[in-house]
């Protein structure tokens, strides 16, 4: 069984003190490819050098996070335009880019701009993108649909929106990223996973956050992944290695490794 964690933060900081028994725990339980999602400019290294480190089961992407995009943006995208062409034969995705009108709306003009800027480098390198999306999945629908010709592909990381919005994602081509919410039990991610096709789902833990039940608020291990395709299988009444099977698969079609 290969399990494929489609976005952690592996380099994070909170992994720091036990990393390497942390990605040995959770390869023991399958867990054998991990996406790493890179967020600002001090993330690009500590990324590379997991991948490095791990060559055959860590693999990078690179983008702006749309938390970190500042009035500045036009000099932070030239930035990471020269970082993306230095490494441009090492990364599987453009991301995590998108929007996010969450935490702060001072920026929302900066975000769309360097939202837009960041889908037109994936379509110009043929990579996908993996979206962040909080209090902007109709935003971020509507900016996708109007760029239908840019041929897209990716996933909406950390998914936990309507039905409606799910099939809007799905008709566009998209793929879901399901993590440790679907095993929480007022989010209703669980109940509308019974009406979704693996065929469109990917796994994720989106680690050191959004831990599964029993472990919601504390640190997210890359070995919670397992909960997470076990939670699934539950739903779907199949078992945890058909999860397992599907999920990977459609990885691999995503990003081509």
């Amino acid at each position: 069984m290969i399990i494929t964690d489609t976005h952690i933060h592996l380099y994070s900081k909170e992994f720091d003190t036990d990393r390497d028994e942390l990605v040995k725990t959770a390869m023991d339980k399958g867990v054998q490819r991990f996406f790493l999602p890179n967020i600002d400019f001090d993330s690009v290294e500590p990324m590379f050098a997991l991948t490095q480190q791990y060559p055959q089961n860590c693999f990078a992407m690179l983008g702006l996070h749309p938390c970190y995009i500042t009035a500045d943006c036009t000099d932070q995208l030239t930035q990471m335009e020269k970082l993306i062409d230095a490494h441009r034969k090492e990364i599987y995705a453009i991301g995590e880019i998108g929007l996010d009108f969450y935490w702060d709306t001072t920026y929302v003009k900066e975000q769309e701009v360097a939202f837009i800027k960041q889908i037109h480098w994936a379509s110009e390198l043929n990579l996908p993108i993996a979206i962040h999306s909080r209090n902007a999945t109709d935003e971020i629908i509507a900016i996708l649909q109007q760029h239908r010709n840019l041929n897209l592909r990716g996933v909406f990381h950390c998914y936990s929106g309507q039905p409606v919005q799910a099939q809007q994602i799905i008709d566009m081509g998209f793929y879901l990223g399901i993590g440790g919410v679907v095993t929480f039990k007022k989010a209703g991610l669980d109940v509308d996973m019974q009406t979704i096709d693996l065929k469109h789902v990917i796994l994720e833990t989106d680690g050191p956050y959004l831990a599964p039940t029993p472990y919601r608020g504390k640190r997210n291990e890359p070995s919670y992944i397992v909960m997470v395709a076990q939670r699934i299988a539950e739903i779907k009444n199949i078992s945890v290695e058909e999860v397992a099977l599907i999920t990977t698969e459609n990885s691999r079609q995503l990003f081509g490794i």
